[in-house]
């Protein structure tokens, strides 16, 4: 389910997990039990599922959308919910609360409900920073990923308007650790990289 969005969007699977990741890395800060942290790096990875819903003219769109167009994107909150509040899995429940609240924002003025601070679930309010923080620093078809700092100053732009102010400032205190776990990913993603590389080299000599 936490790829089902995403055949469907132009992000990659790397995003859903390394941003799981980062979620993951704050909870622990945030004094989250190990298990509790497993668990939100799976939930965490199925926030997205409901773009399986959302036509693919939209999720790929790469200018703005208009307001017809917003309003359809901003269905996949509660289809995502739909879909993972299906089961009663503990892990599925977590997910279906992530899926319907990661655009909520702590000042009231997120989506699909605009609930104010702490009535928003301390699970999205995790994720919310992770994602945002990976979708500035990753590539894009539509836009280079921003620098580090660049992205930490429009998080801080952000703190009490989008994001949970002190859960923010704990980011900020775990950045060396949250660095170090995108270095692990771009690490991998090269070596994945050079790999099919060399698997599509083999194939052409094999054919030549």
């Amino acid at each position: 389910a936490g790829m089902a969005g995403h055949y469907n969007d132009t992000d990659t699977g790397v995003h859903i997990w390394r941003m799981g990741a980062y979620a993951c890395e704050l909870a622990s800060a945030w004094g989250w039990t190990h298990a509790a942290c497993d668990e939100l790096l799976l939930a965490a990875a199925m926030h997205d599922t409901g773009k399986i819903g959302i036509p693919g003219e939209i999720l790929r769109k790469p200018g703005k959308l208009d307001a017809y167009e917003w309003e359809i994107m901003k269905r996949h909150t509660r289809i995502g919910h739909e879909i993972l509040s299906k089961s009663d899995a503990p892990i599925f429940k977590l997910a279906a609360e992530i899926a319907l609240r990661h655009h909520e924002k702590w000042d009231g003025s997120g989506y699909p409900d605009a609930l104010v601070g702490e009535a928003i679930p301390e699970s999205a309010r995790i994720v919310a920073i992770a994602d945002v923080f990976d979708a500035l620093t990753m590539k894009r078809p539509y836009k280079d990923a921003w620098p580090v700092e660049q992205a930490m100053a429009n998080l801080r732009e952000n703190s009490g308007s989008h994001f949970d102010p002190r859960l923010l400032g704990r980011f900020e205190e775990i950045l060396p650790r949250i660095l170090s776990i995108k270095l692990e990913w771009e690490a991998r993603e090269t070596a994945t990289a050079g790999a099919d590389m060399s698997i599509a080299s083999q194939s052409i000599q094999s054919k030549t």
